[in-house]
């Protein structure tokens, strides 16, 4: 708002000859515009079909429409950036007190001193300015927040959201969610058939938060899904992966990932860390293990890396839980962390729930371990049971 619109509402002509004398330069200068309007009801007309005026100066004493009415109806209008300032004599002043208290700004005594006015208006044009900005701000978020909800929305379509995904596939059962600390988070899962007997599940970390990190999830989900379906070793994509990678990222942004192959026929499972947290396999004992690592580091920084596959032997009823760093590091209000040891008593005492209990179970148990704090990275879960024919 570099040029502000000042309506005058008086019934006295000698009072806007005046005021267009007295600022004739702030009018050259294009620092104010004013209109004027002779009794409230004008005036509210004028404000009805204009919104670029900031600024009233009102007479209490008016035919038709006196200035208290006024401010009333003015005051239904609900613009936020409109400021009225009331002009009457010094010995009117009950009628002034009623004004403030129907929400006036200010007040200015006759006869007027001009030099108190100006002063009078510079302060409610800053305060009116500063307000504006506000405003703006406040729709800028608001689309801002149109728009982080509306890429939460394509987030959670992009991960698979339907179990069991494969109802004619029995040898197996899978599950997965995840929930970010901001509207768009950085973590990813999935799964996919790359053939009738092998089916390939991930799990990745984005570093940083928000959009940004989203983007960069999105990319590096889409990368390995179309690479995976190409090769077979999951050490060599993940090389391939984090060689196109690297080109794509910026200065702190890498990914974590661990991706594996399970043969839904012998339940054998072909894997390969890049720097990921390691799952854990809940046996059909009761016993929980954690995975074997494998050489290879974080994607999407460092080439060459040497990426090494492992293989795990699944027996019918045994579980893979996969999860990211948000889940051992969420951090409780006396500083104390999730960590590992908790996350294998949890599994000891609920890894003969259904998988899908288990997921669940496992967020809720975070979360109440956080209590009260924010959760400060998203938390991802995918569980994974052999079943056998």
């Amino acid at each position: 708002m570099s040029r502000h619109k000042i309506m005058v509402v008086d019934d006295e002509p000698d009072l806007q000859l005046l005021i267009l004398q007295r600022f004739r330069k702030q009018i050259k200068n294009e620092t104010y515009d004013f209109c004027f309007a002779e009794n409230g009801e004008e005036a509210l007309s004028m404000l009805e079909n204009s919104e670029d005026i900031s600024l009233v100066l009102s007479d209490i004493n008016m035919p038709k429409m006196d200035g208290l009415t006024f401010l009333s109806e003015a005051q239904k209008l609900n613009n936020p950036i409109l400021k009225t300032v009331i002009v009457s004599a010094y010995g009117d002043m009950d009628n002034i007190r009623t004004a403030m208290n129907r929400g006036a700004y200010d007040f200015i005594t006759k006869p007027i001193d001009f030099k108190d006015l100006e002063i009078t208006i510079d302060k409610s044009l800053t305060e009116i300015q500063y307000i504006f900005d506000a405003v703006e701000q406040m729709k800028t978020l608001e689309l801002f927040q149109t728009d982080l909800e509306t890429a939460a929305k394509i987030q959670q379509k992009i991960l698979p959201q339907e179990f069991p995904p494969f109802p004619e596939k029995t040898e197996f059962g899978i599950y997965a969610e995840m929930h970010p600390a901001r509207q768009v988070g950085g973590d990813f899962y999935d799964f996919f058939m790359l053939d009738d007997t092998k089916l390939g599940f991930v799990i990745g970390d984005v570093s940083g938060k928000g959009i940004p990190a989203s983007i960069y999830m999105a990319v590096s989900r889409t990368m390995l899904k179309a690479i995976a379906s190409q090769i077979d070793d999951p050490a060599r994509c993940l090389d391939t992966v984090n060689t196109m990678l690297i080109p794509e990222s910026g200065l702190t942004t890498f990914v974590t990932v661990f991706y594996g192959i399970l043969d839904i026929e012998t339940g054998m499972v072909r894997y390969c860390n890049g720097g990921h947290n390691l799952p854990y396999i809940v046996k059909e004992d009761g016993a929980v293990v954690e995975i074997e690592n494998t050489n290879g580091l974080l994607l999407g920084k460092i080439e060459p890396i040497e990426y090494e596959t492992k293989q795990v032997q699944l027996k019918p009823g045994e579980k893979i839980l996969l999860f990211t760093d948000g889940v051992t590091e969420a951090t409780a209000s006396d500083g104390d962390m999730y960590e590992e040891p908790r996350l294998e008593e949890f599994l000891r005492k609920h890894g003969s729930d259904d998988i899908e209990k288990m997921v669940r179970s496992l967020v809720v148990d975070v979360l109440k371990f956080m209590g009260k704090e924010d959760q400060s990275d998203d938390v991802t879960i995918l569980a994974l049971e052999y079943k056998g024919k």
